[in-house]
């Protein structure tokens, strides 16, 4: 059948592609690393450091999804040519919808795998940390980072992510002036480092009586969770620390209590803030992991080779300095223009399809990588 002979075209098209992501993923190394720490775990003592063994867990359970997934990747392509020959023997054309969805689910299968090597970055396996600023234009703008917020919320759900509100401040009227968030999950920041800069938005005003088209500007700044201890100096009256009380939305999101705190690095005007933690204690720990990381990310910056992968440059939030436009009159279209990735579907975008652009991104950053070192 002609369906037939496609389909196992389609497949073959990916044996190569196959081999190559598991030449890159380096299973061999993974499983003698995993063997390693299953040998740690089992020793006495392991639980005694209890964030150290917690790290282990991860880095186990990380190691053991990427070799069981390929296994399974390999399994899928074996099961799919196991069907087609059946298919020919049986020559029964309903078996046709079978073999395609288990093709389709094979390709994207693949295509996440493959994706997941080009996260290779010294931090890119680390949880994220967002921020999201509106910029001027008042409610506008602040309405406009509330849709943001809700994106990266459905984003991180489809993927299995959780999330967790280090700061937030509510707008005026509407939306949100501001809000940290933490994205937990193996290799976020490597998928959120894509959203670094500023996204603009086109749409008839709901705030305007005039229903004039009205466009607003969100900076957004990501960065990785550094957890362990980074090799930074920072000089106590180098530091600026207020506690101010902390506030949200109805109060669902965090205290009322006089215990958030905002810290700002005098000599480079870095300001972390956190309100979520239960004490002033851990709000302070917690602003100070943050202020540690970012100073980190500026040192990193000085050097010219890690200035585009880490962090990017930081720009003023407004037109011409956009990284994304999200269009919703006179039509409806989401563009990157970094990459020139578009989707026509910006309600879908909106709603946490933000795969394509993520995918774009890395593939954009591997392909500057390979010009680089030719």
């Amino acid at each position: 059948m002609v369906e037939l002979d496609q389909m196992k075209y389609t497949l073959q098209t990916y044996e190569q592609p196959l081999r190559e992501v598991g030449a890159s993923l380096d299973l061999e190394n993974k499983k003698r690393k995993i063997e390693e720490l299953e040998g740690i775990m089992e020793s006495p003592g392991f639980w005694d450091n209890a964030d150290a063994a917690q790290a282990s867990v991860r880095e186990l359970k990380s190691l053991k999804d990427t070799v069981e997934g390929f296994a399974g990747l390999q399994r899928q392509y074996d099961d799919i040519m196991t069907l087609l020959e059946m298919g020919y023997e049986e020559n029964d054309p309903e078996m046709i919808p079978e073999i395609q969805a288990e093709l389709d689910a094979f390709t994207n299968e693949l295509e996440s795998l493959r994706l997941e090597t080009l996260l290779s970055g010294e931090y890119d396996r680390e949880n994220a940390i967002v921020t999201l600023h509106a910029g001027a234009g008042g409610t506008e703008s602040c309405d406009w980072a509330g849709m943001l917020y809700r994106m990266y919320q459905h984003w991180a759900a489809k993927k299995g992510f959780t999330m967790e509100v280090l700061d937030y401040l509510d707008g005026d009227e509407a939306g949100i002036k501001s809000v940290t968030f933490q994205v937990n999950g193996t290799n976020a920041y490597g998928y959120l480092k894509s959203e670094h800069g500023v996204h603009r938005l086109v749409r008839i005003s709901p705030f305007n009586a005039a229903g004039k088209r009205q466009t607003s500007f969100v900076s957004c700044d990501v960065m990785p969770d550094i957890e362990e201890d980074v090799d930074v100096e920072i000089n106590p009256d180098d530091l600026r620390i207020d506690t101010y009380r902390s506030s949200g939305a109805g109060g669902q999101h965090i205290n009322k209590t006089s215990s958030a705190i905002r810290i700002t690095h005098i000599p480079t005007g870095t300001v972390v803030q956190c309100q979520n933690e239960r004490s002033q204690f851990q709000n302070k720990d917690k602003a100070m992991q943050m202020l540690k990381a970012k100073l980190y990310l500026l040192k990193q910056q000085e050097q010219a080779s890690k200035e585009s992968g880490i962090r990017g440059e930081v720009k003023d939030i407004n037109f011409g300095n956009q990284i994304r436009s999200y269009v919703l009159q006179p039509y409806t279209m989401v563009k990157d223009h970094r990459t020139g990735v578009e989707i026509g579907n910006a309600q879908a975008v909106l709603d946490g399809a933000l795969d394509p652009f993520i995918n774009g991104y890395l593939k954009h950053l591997a392909l500057g990588a390979t010009k680089q070192a030719d």
